[in-house]
C-alpha cells in the first residue's frame, strides 16, 4: 500500500492563489517508471499557462514537468523530465527513459536548473539552428530560465559576437556578466537597426521565446541567410510569410523540447555535454530563488510579472506555514 506525501495542488484554473498543498496518495510507478523523492522541482512557464487556463488541462493536477531528487530503488541521484506534470510533490513516478543519473560534480539546485532549460538552449543552437563556429548569435528573454543558459552555451560552442535582450538595466547588466558582448532593450524602436550594428551586418542566429514585436524585429535583424529559431511566445503566435523568408533570404524554424524527450539517445547526448559543462564551471545557471511548497504560487506571481532572472525552484520538503 502506497503511503502519503504533500503536493501543491490545483483544482480549478485561475490566478496563483489556486494552489493549495495537500496531503494526498504518494504517487505509484507503472511500467517502465520508478518512484523518485523529490529534492527540488522547477517552475516554468508552461505551468503558469496550465494553472491560468491557457492550455486545456485536467484538474485536479500536480504541475511541475522538471524535477530533481532520489530514484527509490537504488538511491541514485537523478533529474527528471515530466511530460505529464507532477513535480509540485514529495514523490514522483517518473518515465525511466526521461530519467537521466547525475555526476558528482554538479549538485542538486544546478541540475533542476539546468536539465529542461539548458537542454532548450543547447537543442535550439544547435539542432535546429546549426550554429557555426564564429557566427553571431542573439537571444531574447536573455536573462530568463533558458535565455541566461542559451547566452553561455552560445559563448561555449565557439559563436562570435553574442548579443542578449533584456528589458531592465538591472537584468542587462546580468546578460552581459554572462558572457553577452551587447545587451539590448528588447522594447526599443530601432531594435533591428541596432541588432545589426552589434553584429557587423546582422545576425546570423536569432533564439526567440518573445514573438510579437521582438520576433519581427529580429526578423529584419538577421543577415542574408541568417536563421531565427522559436522556442516560443509570450502571447498569442505569429504567422510568418514564406514572401517574407524569400525578400529576405532568411530561415525560420521551430523547436520544442518534447521531440528531444522522446528521444532516448539524443537526451542523454544532450544532457551528458550539459553536465559536463557544468561540472567545470564553464555552465552556471543562476537560481533566482527557491521557495517553500506553499509559496508556489507567489513564484508563480512573480514570474508572470517578470521579476524573475534564471531558474526558480521549489524546495517540495518545506513549507513556511509549517515552521513554528
Amino acid at each position: 500500500m502506497s503511503g502519503r506525501m504533500r503536493a501543491a495542488v490545483v483544482r480549478r484554473t485561475g490566478g496563483p492563489e489556486v494552489f493549495r498543498v495537500e496531503d494526498v496518495p504518494e504517487a505509484v510507478a507503472g511500467p517502465g517508471e520508478s518512484l523518485v523523492d523529490v529534492v527540488f522541482a522547477g517552475v516554468n512557464y508552461e505551468d503558469l499557462d496550465l494553472r491560468s487556463g491557457h492550455h486545456p488541462h485536467s484538474l485536479p493536477a500536480v504541475l511541475g514537468v522538471d524535477a530533481v531528487g532520489r530514484r527509490r530503488f537504488d538511491g541514485h541521484r537523478v533529474a527528471v523530465l515530466l511530460r505529464q506534470g507532477g513535480g509540485y510533490a514529495q514523490v514522483v513516478a517518473a518515465t525511466d527513459a526521461h530519467t537521466v543519473e547525475l555526476p558528482d560534480e554538479v549538485d542538486d539546485q544546478q541540475a533542476a536548473a539546468l536539465l529542461e532549460q539548458g537542454a532548450t538552449g543547447y537543442g535550439a543552437l544547435v539542432l535546429a539552428g546549426r550554429l557555426q563556429r564564429g557566427e553571431s548569435v542573439a537571444v531574447s528573454a536573455a536573462a530568463g530560465g533558458v535565455g541566461h543558459l542559451t547566452i553561455q552555451l552560445a559563448r561555449s560552442l565557439g559563436a562570435g559576437t553574442v548579443v542578449g535582450l533584456a528589458s531592465t538595466p538591472e537584468k542587462r547588466k546580468l546578460v552581459q556578466t554572462l558572457g553577452a558582448d551587447v545587451a539590448l532593450d528588447p522594447a526599443d524602436p530601432q531594435l533591428a537597426e541596432r541588432l545589426r550594428e552589434a553584429t557587423g551586418g546582422g545576425v546570423d542566429l536569432f533564439v526567440d521565446s518573445v514573438g510579437g514585436a521582438v520576433l519581427r524585429s529580429a526578423m529584419r535583424g538577421l543577415r542574408p541567410f541568417g536563421r531565427l529559431v522559436c522556442i516560443g511566445w509570450r502571447d498569442e503566435p505569429d504567422e510568418v510569410s514564406t514572401e517574407h523568408l524569400a525578400e529576405l533570404s532568411v530561415g525560420c524554424v521551430g523547436f520544442w523540447m518534447r521531440h528531444v524527450v522522446a528521444d532516448r539517445r539524443l537526451l542523454r547526448t544532450i544532457t551528458d555535454q550539459l553536465f559536463a559543462l557544468a561540472g567545470r564551471r564553464e555552465l552556471v545557471a543562476r537560481i533566482d530563488r527557491i521557495v517553500a511548497l506553499d509559496e508556489v504560487g507567489a513564484a508563480h506571481a512573480a514570474m508572470a510579472a517578470r521579476d524573475t532572472s534564471g531558474k526558480v525552484l521549489i524546495d517540495v520538503n518545506r513549507e513556511v506555514g509549517l515552521l513554528s
